[in-house]
C-alpha cells in the first residue's frame, strides 16, 4: 500500500469517525429532548388531571350545598312556617291569654329563625351568587363580619362594573370569607383590608391583608386546610396565588387572574 492510499485511508477513518461521534450526539441530543417531551407532557397530564379532580370537586361541593339548601328550604323551613302559623292562631284566638306574651316571643323566635333559615337556604341553592354582582357579594360579607366588631374591614375596588360567571364570583367571595374567618379567629388584627382592582394586565386581582400578628408559612401550609382551599380554588381557575405573613407584620393573599392574549 502506497502514502497516497495510507493517507486517505487515514483520511476516510477519521472522517467517518467523526460523522458516527456526530451521529452519536444528535441521538443522544433528540433523545434528551423527546425525554423532556415526555416530562412535559407527563406534567401538563397531571396538571390537567389535578384541575379536572379540583372542578369535580367543587362540582360535588356545590351539588351538596344545593341539596342542603333545598331540604332546609323544603323540609325544615315548612315546619318552621307550619310553627309560626299555630302560635298566631293561639294568638289570634286568645285562648291563653295569661301567656300570650310568652307566645308572641315564640313567634318572634321562630320568624327570625325562618327568616335566617331562608337566607342560607338561598345562599347554598347559590341563587345568591348568581344573582349579585361580585361587590355586592363581597360588601355584604363585610358587613356581616363588621357587625361582631372585632376589627375593621375596608374594602376598595376600581371599576363600576366586572362581569364574571359563577365559578370566579364563587372563588372570590369564598376566598374572602375564608381570610376574613381566619383573621378575625386567630390574627388579633385591628384592621382587615380587601381590595378588588381591574389592570391591564390582569382581568381581576384580589388582594386582602390584615395587620395581625402573622404566622409561621411553612406550618400552615402543611397543616392549614383553609389554605390549601384557597390555593385550590385559585387553581381552578387558573389564577396566581400568593401568600405572605411575617411575625407581627401580618399577612397578606393576592390571587391574579391574567387576561387571555
Amino acid at each position: 500500500m502506497g502514502k497516497t492510499e495510507l493517507y486517505l485511508t487515514v483520511i476516510l477513518f477519521n472522517i467517518f469517525f467523526v460523522l458516527f461521534l456526530v451521529a452519536v450526539m444528535i441521538y443522544i441530543r433528540k433523545y434528551k429532548q423527546r425525554k423532556i417531551e415526555h416530562i412535559n407532557e407527563i406534567q401538563l397530564k397531571n396538571e390537567i388531571h389535578q384541575k379536572e379532580l379540583l372542578a369535580t370537586q367543587l362540582e360535588i361541593q356545590q351539588a351538596t350545598m344545593q341539596q342542603i339548601g333545598r331540604e332546609l328550604h323544603d323540609n325544615i323551613g315548612q315546619k318552621l312556617t307550619l310553627a309560626s302559623l299555630y302560635t298566631q292562631q293561639l294568638l289570634y284566638e286568645n285562648k291563653v291569654t295569661t301567656e300570650s306574651e310568652r307566645i308572641e316571643q315564640v313567634s318572634q323566635i321562630i320568624n327570625q329563625s325562618l327568616q335566617d333559615l331562608r337566607s342560607l337556604s338561598k345562599t347554598l341553592t347559590d341563587d345568591n351568587i348568581n344573582q349579585k354582582d361580585i361587590i355586592k357579594l363581597i360588601q355584604e360579607e363585610v358587613d356581616i363580619a363588621s357587625v361582631i366588631k372585632k376589627c375593621k374591614i375596608h374594602f376598595e375596588y376600581n371599576f363600576k362594573c366586572l362581569d364574571l360567571d359563577f365559578v370566579h364570583k364563587n372563588v372570590l367571595l369564598r376566598i374572602t370569607q375564608e381570610f376574613i374567618q381566619n383573621s378575625i379567629k386567630h390574627s388579633q388584627c385591628k384592621n382587615i383590608f380587601i381590595r378588588l382592582n381591574t389592570t391591564e394586565e390582569n382581568l381581576w386581582e384580589l388582594k386582602i391583608n390584615d395587620d395581625g400578628i402573622g404566622f409561621d408559612i411553612d406550618k400552615i401550609l402543611s397543616n392549614g386546610i383553609g389554605l390549601t382551599n384557597m390555593k385550590n380554588r385559585t387553581a381552578i381557575i387558573g389564577a396566581e396565588f400568593n401568600l405572605e405573613s411575617n411575625e407581627n407584620a401580618g399577612t397578606l393573599i393576592e390571587i391574579k387572574l391574567k387576561k387571555r392574549p
